[in-house]
């Protein structure tokens, strides 16, 4: 059976696992899902974010999905530049004629960053951790 949380914030309780940061960890979600069709300006938003709000969420379920938004984005960052060089690096040895094949890097990187984006979001609606 399926464990259901309790996101209901007692009295004096802080947003820990109160509905509004889970409604932000979604919005952090759409944001990164978004960012790779906006040259990857929202998710230095979403990151700026989730740092500042990150001491919020600190010690529960909804602290993976922060992490996993911030690993996401800094690996994927990581990756980008790796799949640009390699793409400007065979598209000038084989003098264009490698564009088709160097496009494979850079689409890769786009694709795993969504995966992971999507992968996370749906755990986050199933109000589970990412384990």
């Amino acid at each position: 059976m399926s464990e259901i949380i309790d996101v209901t914030p007692t009295q004096g309780d802080s947003p820990k696992n109160s509905q509004s940061a889970i409604t932000l960890a979604h919005v952090l979600y759409g944001l990164h899902a978004l960012a790779p069709f906006t040259m990857l300006t929202l998710a230095v938003v979403a990151m700026i974010i989730g740092m500042i709000k990150r001491d919020d969420v600190r010690d529960t379920w909804l602290e993976t999905h922060f992490s996993w938004l911030s690993r996401t984005f800094w690996w994927g960052l990581f990756w980008w530049v790796i799949a640009w060089a390699v793409f400007w690096l065979l598209t000038v040895i084989t003098l264009g004629f490698g564009v088709v094949v160097a496009w494979i890097f850079p689409a890769g990187v786009f694709i795993w960053y969504l995966y992971r984006v999507l992968v996370g979001w749906l755990k986050l609606g199933d109000l589970k951790p990412i384990s």
